[in-house]
């Protein structure tokens, strides 16, 4: 509980940095800088299965700083083997549904130094055979403060994005424990 208290403060404070660096002279909300854009992926083995649908909806403030809200919704589905038999000893179904909100800062308009708080509520079960026992997860929310950087390739009203990100916190029950979070995506804007 701390730790979402400690993510829903820095992003308060985040938001209102980023909130009073409007650079254009305009006063009030400007429909033209909003943009949309998130990530999608799907990957599919004969071990696994994942899907990820992250839609976000961002606000360019300034030059140099934009913010935004985002969902996101993951499944995965991971079957171990016996190594000798080649039949399935073990599946693990996760779901996780999260909200996030993000920052970035653009040093200079190409790349871009990026934070995303958000908190994930996990669900699912793991299945074993021989002997056959199946153990639901009970739904828990989990937090996560991503954090990294990448580059911003304009396009049109949009721009091709590549990110790396990592998960500071680190809870195991993270979707993005123990490794880094690659991100290819684009952002359209209005």
């Amino acid at each position: 509980m701390k730790k979402i208290i400690l993510l829903f403060t820095l992003s308060v404070i985040l938001f209102n940095v980023v909130s009073a660096q409007n650079d254009s002279g305009k006063k009030g909300f400007d429909k033209s800088k909003l943009f949309i854009g998130g990530n999608f992926g799907l990957g599919f083995s004969s071990y696994s299965t994942a899907i990820n649908i992250s839609p976000q909806l961002g606000y360019r403030f300034s030059q140099l700083f934009a913010a935004g809200v985002g969902v996101n919704y993951a499944y995965y589905n991971y079957k171990y083997y016996y190594y000798a038999s080649n039949n399935i000893s073990q599946r693990n179904i996760y779901s996780y549904a999260g909200l996030n909100i993000f920052g970035r800062i653009y040093p200079i308009p190409q790349f871009f130094i990026h934070a995303q708080p958000e908190v994930n509520y996990i669900w699912g079960k793991q299945k074993y055979y021989n002997p056959d026992a199946q153990y639901n997860i009970s739904g828990q929310f989990v937090p996560s403060f991503l954090v990294g950087g990448g580059a911003a390739i304009p396009a049109g009203r949009g721009a091709l994005t590549i990110s790396v990100l990592y998960d500071v916190l680190q809870n195991n029950l993270s979707p993005y424990y123990r490794q880094a979070v690659y991100g290819l995506g684009f952002n359209v804007g209005f």
